[in-house]
């Protein structure tokens, strides 16, 4: 009978320690995912910058406005909140509009060969955000099935692990804003 007891409780303590390895490396996925969106954004600020700087020589005013939104950038990281990503994402979409009003006021500078090229530069960001944001709602997903589903959701109360939001798709945006 002691045998017995032993072996479940062994076996319990075996189970729980895998369960909570499964939760570990669920929430470092998560957490990297929303990682590499801040790596994208990081990469579009860059690039709203050397536009910034194109825009310098046309109209010092919307240079400056432009420089002062992109000064309130801040780092996503492993550790960041969906929200913070989403806003962000929303500063990010400020800047541009601030540029599109620009180029539509100075079309010659839609000529200018750094300009093109870093707008195509912005673009391709663009894209690697989007697939970066399906990737992380994508881990979520499988962290959230694994925190709520028996009997890994025991494990989960037991070490405090908790659902993660998702990124939310910005209301009214269904493709990608032009620039050109």
């Amino acid at each position: 009978m002691l045998i017995a007891i032993i072996v479940i409780i062994v076996l319990l303590v075996l189970w729980l320690i895998s369960a909570q390895r499964k939760l570990v490396n669920a929430d470092e996925l998560s957490k990297n995912a929303l990682s590499q969106i801040g790596v994208q954004q990081n990469s579009r600020w860059d690039a709203l910058t050397a536009i910034a700087e194109q825009i310098k020589s046309y109209d010092e005013h919307e240079y400056n406005t432009i420089k002062d939104v992109i000064a309130q950038r801040s780092l996503i990281g492993r550790d960041s909140s969906v929200q913070d990503a989403q806003a962000q994402e929303a500063q990010i979409e400020s800047a541009l509009k601030m540029i599109n009003v620009v180029v539509e006021k100075y079309p010659e500078l839609k000529a200018n060969e750094l300009y093109v090229k870093s707008l195509d530069d912005i673009n391709r960001y663009e894209n690697q955000v989007r697939v970066s944001r399906m990737t992380f709602n994508d881990t979520v997903t499988k962290y959230n099935k694994l925190i709520r589903m028996f009997p890994d959701s025991i494990a989960a109360a037991i070490f405090h692990f908790s659902t993660r939001d998702y990124l939310a798709e910005p209301q009214g945006k269904t493709e990608m804003p032009s620039m050109r």
